[in-house]
Protein backbone atom coordinates (compact mmCIF):
# COMPACT_ATOMS: atom_id res chain seq x y z
CA UNK A 1 0.00 0.00 0.00
CA UNK A 2 1.34 3.41 -0.91
CA UNK A 3 2.01 6.01 1.74
CA UNK A 4 -0.76 8.14 0.26
CA UNK A 5 -3.36 5.44 0.74
CA UNK A 6 -2.15 4.32 4.15
CA UNK A 7 -2.86 7.67 5.78
CA UNK A 8 -6.01 8.48 7.69
CA UNK A 9 -8.21 10.93 5.83
CA UNK A 10 -9.93 13.83 7.55
CA UNK A 11 -13.50 14.61 6.45
CA UNK A 12 -14.20 17.68 4.40
CA UNK A 13 -13.47 18.19 0.69
CA UNK A 14 -12.99 21.73 -0.54
CA UNK A 15 -16.31 23.54 -0.90
CA UNK A 16 -17.88 23.13 -4.34
CA UNK A 17 -19.60 26.50 -4.08
CA UNK A 18 -19.17 29.80 -2.27
CA UNK A 19 -22.70 30.35 -0.99
CA UNK A 20 -24.13 33.77 -0.28
CA UNK A 21 -24.07 34.14 3.52
CA UNK A 22 -27.55 35.66 3.41
CA UNK A 23 -29.01 32.75 1.44
CA UNK A 24 -30.62 29.59 2.80
CA UNK A 25 -27.64 27.18 3.02
CA UNK A 26 -29.94 24.22 2.39
CA UNK A 27 -31.57 25.71 -0.73
CA UNK A 28 -31.35 23.12 -3.52
CA UNK A 29 -32.76 25.24 -6.33
CA UNK A 30 -31.16 24.13 -9.60
CA UNK A 31 -30.02 20.77 -8.19
CA UNK A 32 -31.21 17.41 -9.49
CA UNK A 33 -31.61 14.29 -7.37
CA UNK A 34 -32.40 10.60 -7.84
CA UNK A 35 -34.00 8.74 -4.93
CA UNK A 36 -34.22 4.97 -5.32
CA UNK A 37 -37.10 3.10 -3.72
CA UNK A 38 -39.06 6.31 -3.27
CA UNK A 39 -42.58 5.22 -4.16
CA UNK A 40 -43.63 5.14 -0.52
CA UNK A 41 -42.38 5.26 3.06
CA UNK A 42 -38.99 6.71 3.88
CA UNK A 43 -38.01 7.01 0.22
CA UNK A 44 -41.05 9.12 -0.61
CA UNK A 45 -40.35 11.32 2.42
CA UNK A 46 -36.77 11.81 1.20
CA UNK A 47 -37.88 12.71 -2.33
CA UNK A 48 -40.54 15.09 -1.02
CA UNK A 49 -38.07 16.85 1.28
CA UNK A 50 -35.60 17.32 -1.57
CA UNK A 51 -38.32 18.76 -3.80
CA UNK A 52 -39.46 21.13 -1.07
CA UNK A 53 -35.87 22.36 -0.79
CA UNK A 54 -35.95 23.20 -4.51
CA UNK A 55 -34.44 20.12 -6.18
CA UNK A 56 -35.90 18.37 -9.20
CA UNK A 57 -36.32 14.68 -8.35
CA UNK A 58 -36.34 11.39 -10.23
CA UNK A 59 -38.63 9.13 -8.20
CA UNK A 60 -37.76 5.46 -8.53
CA UNK A 61 -39.64 2.36 -7.52
CA UNK A 62 -40.02 -1.21 -8.72
CA UNK A 63 -43.79 -0.59 -8.67
CA UNK A 64 -44.53 1.73 -11.60
CA UNK A 65 -47.87 2.83 -10.17
CA UNK A 66 -46.31 3.71 -6.82
CA UNK A 67 -43.58 5.70 -8.56
CA UNK A 68 -46.12 7.64 -10.64
CA UNK A 69 -48.27 8.36 -7.57
CA UNK A 70 -45.25 9.59 -5.64
CA UNK A 71 -44.06 11.83 -8.46
CA UNK A 72 -47.60 13.14 -8.85
CA UNK A 73 -47.85 14.03 -5.17
CA UNK A 74 -44.65 16.07 -5.47
CA UNK A 75 -45.72 17.93 -8.61
CA UNK A 76 -49.18 18.68 -7.21
CA UNK A 77 -47.46 20.33 -4.25
CA UNK A 78 -45.52 22.57 -6.62
CA UNK A 79 -42.32 20.55 -6.94
CA UNK A 80 -40.65 18.99 -9.95
CA UNK A 81 -40.53 15.21 -10.26
CA UNK A 82 -40.68 12.39 -12.76
CA UNK A 83 -41.07 8.66 -12.21
CA UNK A 84 -38.68 5.96 -13.37
CA UNK A 85 -39.77 2.38 -12.64
CA UNK A 86 -36.82 0.01 -12.53
CA UNK A 87 -35.48 -2.59 -10.12
CA UNK A 88 -32.14 -1.40 -8.79
CA UNK A 89 -29.21 -3.79 -8.64
CA UNK A 90 -27.80 -3.92 -12.14
CA UNK A 91 -25.51 -1.46 -13.81
CA UNK A 92 -28.10 -1.00 -16.54
CA UNK A 93 -30.79 0.02 -14.04
CA UNK A 94 -28.44 2.49 -12.36
CA UNK A 95 -27.50 4.04 -15.69
CA UNK A 96 -31.18 4.34 -16.63
CA UNK A 97 -31.80 6.40 -13.50
CA UNK A 98 -28.85 8.71 -14.15
CA UNK A 99 -29.83 9.06 -17.82
CA UNK A 100 -33.40 9.96 -16.86
CA UNK A 101 -32.16 12.74 -14.58
CA UNK A 102 -29.89 14.12 -17.29
CA UNK A 103 -32.53 13.83 -20.04
CA UNK A 104 -35.24 15.52 -17.97
CA UNK A 105 -33.23 18.10 -16.07
CA UNK A 106 -29.80 18.33 -17.69
CA UNK A 107 -27.60 17.17 -14.80
CA UNK A 108 -27.30 15.09 -11.61
CA UNK A 109 -26.22 16.45 -8.23
CA UNK A 110 -27.60 14.04 -5.63
CA UNK A 111 -28.01 10.26 -5.50
CA UNK A 112 -29.96 8.79 -2.57
CA UNK A 113 -29.75 4.99 -2.46
CA UNK A 114 -32.81 4.02 -0.45
CA UNK A 115 -34.21 0.98 -2.30
CA UNK A 116 -34.35 -2.19 -0.27
CA UNK A 117 -36.17 -5.41 0.54
CA UNK A 118 -36.29 -7.80 3.50
CA UNK A 119 -36.01 -11.58 3.62
CA UNK A 120 -35.65 -12.17 7.37
CA UNK A 121 -34.70 -15.64 8.61
CA UNK A 122 -32.26 -17.09 11.11
CA UNK A 123 -28.99 -18.38 9.68
CA UNK A 124 -29.92 -22.07 9.48
CA UNK A 125 -33.18 -21.30 7.68
CA UNK A 126 -31.91 -18.61 5.31
CA UNK A 127 -31.72 -19.78 1.70
CA UNK A 128 -29.25 -18.73 -0.95
CA UNK A 129 -32.11 -16.89 -2.65
CA UNK A 130 -32.98 -15.01 0.56
CA UNK A 131 -29.39 -13.88 0.94
CA UNK A 132 -28.74 -13.01 -2.67
CA UNK A 133 -31.95 -11.03 -3.17
CA UNK A 134 -31.26 -8.70 -0.23
CA UNK A 135 -27.59 -8.24 -1.02
CA UNK A 136 -28.38 -7.58 -4.70
CA UNK A 137 -30.85 -4.82 -3.87
CA UNK A 138 -29.17 -3.16 -0.89
CA UNK A 139 -25.45 -3.66 -1.43
CA UNK A 140 -25.07 -4.13 -5.17
CA UNK A 141 -27.87 -1.64 -5.83
CA UNK A 142 -26.07 0.96 -3.74
CA UNK A 143 -22.78 0.23 -5.50
CA UNK A 144 -24.14 0.40 -9.04
CA UNK A 145 -26.23 3.54 -8.45
CA UNK A 146 -23.40 5.32 -6.65
CA UNK A 147 -20.92 4.35 -9.37
CA UNK A 148 -23.15 5.64 -12.18
CA UNK A 149 -23.81 8.85 -10.25
CA UNK A 150 -20.12 9.38 -9.45
CA UNK A 151 -19.16 9.02 -13.11
CA UNK A 152 -21.70 11.66 -14.11
CA UNK A 153 -20.79 14.03 -11.26
CA UNK A 154 -17.08 13.78 -12.08
CA UNK A 155 -17.85 14.58 -15.72
CA UNK A 156 -19.80 17.66 -14.64
CA UNK A 157 -16.87 18.74 -12.48
CA UNK A 158 -18.99 20.62 -9.94
CA UNK A 159 -19.10 18.17 -7.04
CA UNK A 160 -22.19 16.41 -5.74
CA UNK A 161 -23.60 14.29 -2.95
CA UNK A 162 -24.02 10.56 -2.49
CA UNK A 163 -26.43 9.84 0.36
CA UNK A 164 -26.51 6.14 1.17
CA UNK A 165 -29.10 4.64 3.46
CA UNK A 166 -27.84 2.47 6.30
CA UNK A 167 -29.52 0.89 9.31
CA UNK A 168 -28.90 0.24 13.00
CA UNK A 169 -28.79 -3.42 11.97
CA UNK A 170 -25.70 -2.71 9.90
CA UNK A 171 -24.05 -0.91 12.80
CA UNK A 172 -24.79 -3.50 15.50
CA UNK A 173 -26.30 -6.61 13.90
CA UNK A 174 -29.88 -7.83 14.36
CA UNK A 175 -31.36 -11.24 15.08
CA UNK A 176 -32.74 -12.89 11.93
CA UNK A 177 -31.18 -10.38 9.54
CA UNK A 178 -27.92 -11.90 8.33
CA UNK A 179 -28.45 -10.65 4.78
CA UNK A 180 -29.78 -7.20 5.66
CA UNK A 181 -27.25 -6.48 8.42
CA UNK A 182 -24.36 -7.61 6.22
CA UNK A 183 -25.50 -5.40 3.34
CA UNK A 184 -25.98 -2.36 5.56
CA UNK A 185 -22.59 -2.90 7.21
CA UNK A 186 -21.09 -3.02 3.73
CA UNK A 187 -22.78 0.27 2.90
CA UNK A 188 -21.13 1.89 5.93
CA UNK A 189 -17.77 0.63 4.65
CA UNK A 190 -18.52 2.03 1.20
CA UNK A 191 -19.20 5.44 2.76
CA UNK A 192 -15.77 5.53 4.36
CA UNK A 193 -14.01 4.30 1.22
CA UNK A 194 -15.81 6.50 -1.31
CA UNK A 195 -15.46 9.62 0.84
CA UNK A 196 -11.70 9.26 0.35
CA UNK A 197 -11.84 8.34 -3.32
CA UNK A 198 -14.20 11.18 -4.30
CA UNK A 199 -12.85 13.96 -2.08
CA UNK A 200 -10.79 15.55 -4.87
CA UNK A 201 -13.93 15.70 -7.01
CA UNK A 202 -15.78 17.57 -4.23
CA UNK A 203 -18.34 14.76 -3.99
CA UNK A 204 -19.47 14.08 -0.44
CA UNK A 205 -20.48 10.59 0.66
CA UNK A 206 -22.48 9.93 3.82
CA UNK A 207 -24.90 7.38 5.23
CA UNK A 208 -28.23 8.11 6.87
CA UNK A 209 -29.18 5.66 9.64
CA UNK A 210 -32.94 6.24 10.05
CA UNK A 211 -35.35 5.00 12.71
CA UNK A 212 -39.00 5.64 11.88
CA UNK A 213 -42.52 4.31 12.06
CA UNK A 214 -42.80 2.21 8.92
CA UNK A 215 -44.53 -1.00 7.88
CA UNK A 216 -41.44 -2.85 9.08
CA UNK A 217 -41.17 -1.25 12.54
CA UNK A 218 -44.91 -1.65 13.06
CA UNK A 219 -44.23 -5.38 13.36
CA UNK A 220 -41.98 -4.82 16.42
CA UNK A 221 -44.22 -5.58 19.43
CA UNK A 222 -42.83 -2.75 21.59
CA UNK A 223 -43.51 -0.16 18.88
CA UNK A 224 -46.69 -1.56 17.32
CA UNK A 225 -49.32 0.01 19.64
CA UNK A 226 -47.70 3.43 19.37
CA UNK A 227 -47.49 3.26 15.58
CA UNK A 228 -51.16 2.28 15.40
CA UNK A 229 -52.10 5.12 17.77
CA UNK A 230 -50.05 7.57 15.70
CA UNK A 231 -52.03 6.60 12.60
CA UNK A 232 -55.19 7.50 14.52
CA UNK A 233 -53.85 10.95 15.38
CA UNK A 234 -52.12 10.39 18.73
CA UNK A 235 -48.60 11.88 18.78
CA UNK A 236 -45.74 9.60 19.69
CA UNK A 237 -44.68 10.09 23.32
CA UNK A 238 -41.43 11.80 24.26
CA UNK A 239 -39.86 8.61 25.58
CA UNK A 240 -40.00 7.27 22.01
CA UNK A 241 -39.20 10.47 20.12
CA UNK A 242 -36.28 11.39 22.38
CA UNK A 243 -35.32 8.29 24.31
CA UNK A 244 -35.50 5.87 21.37
CA UNK A 245 -35.07 8.38 18.56
CA UNK A 246 -38.22 6.95 16.99
CA UNK A 247 -40.61 9.12 14.99
CA UNK A 248 -42.19 9.61 11.60
CA UNK A 249 -40.60 9.19 8.19
CA UNK A 250 -40.81 12.96 7.78
CA UNK A 251 -38.59 13.37 10.86
CA UNK A 252 -35.87 11.34 9.14
CA UNK A 253 -36.27 13.18 5.84
CA UNK A 254 -34.90 16.45 7.24
CA UNK A 255 -31.36 15.09 7.07
CA UNK A 256 -31.41 14.47 3.30
CA UNK A 257 -31.62 18.08 2.01
CA UNK A 258 -28.95 19.09 4.52
CA UNK A 259 -26.51 16.45 3.26
CA UNK A 260 -27.28 17.42 -0.35
CA UNK A 261 -26.68 21.13 0.28
CA UNK A 262 -23.82 23.60 0.52
CA UNK A 263 -24.26 23.54 4.30
CA UNK A 264 -22.78 20.02 4.32
CA UNK A 265 -19.87 20.57 1.91
CA UNK A 266 -17.44 19.67 4.70
CA UNK A 267 -19.45 16.65 5.92
CA UNK A 268 -18.28 13.40 4.35
CA UNK A 269 -17.45 9.83 5.35
CA UNK A 270 -20.01 9.90 8.18
CA UNK A 271 -22.83 7.62 9.35
CA UNK A 272 -25.52 9.88 10.79
CA UNK A 273 -28.52 8.66 12.72
CA UNK A 274 -31.86 10.44 12.81
CA UNK A 275 -35.28 9.63 14.19
CA UNK A 276 -37.94 11.39 16.20
CA UNK A 277 -36.32 14.30 18.03
CA UNK A 278 -32.82 12.80 18.00
CA UNK A 279 -29.84 13.37 15.69
CA UNK A 280 -26.74 11.23 16.27
CA UNK A 281 -23.30 10.49 14.85
CA UNK A 282 -22.25 6.84 14.76
CA UNK A 283 -18.64 6.00 15.56
CA UNK A 284 -16.40 4.17 13.13
CA UNK A 285 -15.04 0.77 14.22
CA UNK A 286 -11.81 1.18 16.12
CA UNK A 287 -9.60 -0.75 18.51
CA UNK A 288 -10.88 -0.43 22.07
CA UNK A 289 -8.27 -2.52 23.93
CA UNK A 290 -4.73 -3.72 23.27
CA UNK A 291 -2.24 -6.08 24.91
CA UNK A 292 1.32 -7.08 24.00
CA UNK A 293 3.45 -10.20 24.32
CA UNK A 294 7.18 -10.12 23.69
CA UNK A 295 7.95 -12.26 20.66
CA UNK A 296 4.28 -12.68 19.74
CA UNK A 297 1.28 -14.57 21.05
CA UNK A 298 0.69 -18.29 21.50
CA UNK A 299 -2.80 -19.77 21.83
CA UNK A 300 -2.05 -20.62 25.46
CA UNK A 301 -0.89 -17.08 26.24
CA UNK A 302 -4.03 -15.61 24.71
CA UNK A 303 -6.18 -17.99 26.77
CA UNK A 304 -4.31 -17.12 29.96
CA UNK A 305 -4.60 -13.35 29.55
CA UNK A 306 -7.85 -12.88 27.64
CA UNK A 307 -10.20 -12.23 30.58
CA UNK A 308 -7.84 -9.73 32.21
CA UNK A 309 -6.61 -7.93 29.08
CA UNK A 310 -8.38 -7.23 25.80
CA UNK A 311 -11.36 -9.44 26.69
CA UNK A 312 -12.08 -7.68 29.96
CA UNK A 313 -14.91 -5.58 28.50
CA UNK A 314 -16.29 -7.35 25.42
CA UNK A 315 -18.34 -5.34 22.94
CA UNK A 316 -22.11 -5.76 22.92
CA UNK A 317 -24.12 -6.80 19.87
CA UNK A 318 -27.64 -6.25 18.63
CA UNK A 319 -30.03 -3.31 18.64
CA UNK A 320 -30.97 -2.48 22.24
CA UNK A 321 -34.57 -3.26 23.11
CA UNK A 322 -36.79 -0.19 23.56
CA UNK A 323 -36.78 1.07 27.15
CA UNK A 324 -40.49 1.29 27.86
CA UNK A 325 -41.44 3.33 30.93
CA UNK A 326 -43.65 1.84 33.67
CA UNK A 327 -47.19 1.44 32.47
CA UNK A 328 -46.18 1.21 28.82
CA UNK A 329 -45.53 4.93 28.40
CA UNK A 330 -49.14 6.03 28.62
Amino acid sequence: MSAEHSQEHSPGPSPAHSPNPDANPCDLTGRVAVVTGSGRGLGLAYATALARAGAAVVVNDLDAEAAERAAGSITRAGGRAVAEAVAVGTGEAAQALVDRAVTEYGRLDVMVTNAGILRDRVLWKMTDEDFDAVVATHLRGTFTCARAAAVRMREQGEGGSLVLVGSPAGQRGNFGQTNYAAAKAGIAAMVRTWSMELARDKITVNAVVPVAATAMTETIPAFAPYVRAMKEGTPLPDFLRKGEGFGTVEDCAALIPFLASDAARAVTGQCIGIGGDRLTLWSHPQETAVAYADGGWSPQAIAASWATSVGREPQTVGIPAPALPPGGGR
